[in-house]
């Protein structure tokens, strides 16, 4: 029985990138910078087979908070250091975060105590919000972890308005939550390379 799962491991996979950096102005003194995640995967521990989400650096430290409490006997993978310099402008730098990003998600792809993490299937298969993404890990919602992560897109290539996203599992108006400021920001992002904004 071993010999039949650790095959069954062996031929099951995952890979993510992290990519596509847009700037999101809410107003003229405030911005941030998300990036997308594409995931594709066959392997069980997952909902499903492909997803892409936005998520911003600020949101990778929440996640990596999340999970230490998880991994009290593993170390942690590290994520890119935070850099009070950081420019748009500079593509190195944004490279260089994207890819540190990437190889934090794949580190903790290797830890099945890590990969048992609610939190962590809705950060990458969902679209809700952090704070949407912990009640629901607390089951203070109306809908459950997986039917957040089924009602979300099903494919990074769909081209779905993302607006409507949390809606689809709890009305803003209901919920007391409103919208983040990523949802308000949407429509307002702009490719990363035509702004020398800086992004703490």
């Amino acid at each position: 029985m071993d010999s039949v799962l650790d095959n069954l491991s062996k031929t099951e996979s995952v890979s993510v990138c992290v990519q596509d950096p847009r700037l999101h102005k809410v107003d003229p003194w405030h911005t941030h910078v998300d990036y997308e995640i594409c995931l594709q995967t066959n392997s069980m521990c997952f909902r499903k087979n492909t997803s892409s989400v936005r998520r911003r650096y600020s949101d990778f430290v929440w996640l990596r908070h999340c999970l230490k409490g998880n991994a009290l006997i593993i170390e942690l993978p590290k994520l890119p250091p935070w850099n009070p310099f950081f420019s748009l402008k500079n593509k190195e730098q944004v490279s260089k975060r994207m890819k540190g990003l990437q190889e934090f998600l794949e580190n903790v792809f290797q830890s099945p105590l890590l990969l048992s993490d609610s939190r962590l299937h809705l950060f990458l298969q969902s679209e809700l919000s952090i704070r949407r993404i912990e009640r629901c890990a607390l089951g203070k919602t109306r809908f459950t972890v997986a039917e957040a992560i089924q009602q979300s897109r099903s494919s990074y290539s769909s081209s779905e308005d993302k607006s409507s996203s949390d809606s689809d599992c709890e009305s803003s108006a209901s919920s007391d939550l409103g919208l983040s400021i990523d949802a308000m920001a949407r429509d307002s992002s702009v490719p990363f390379h035509h702004s020398n904004e800086r992004d703490p």
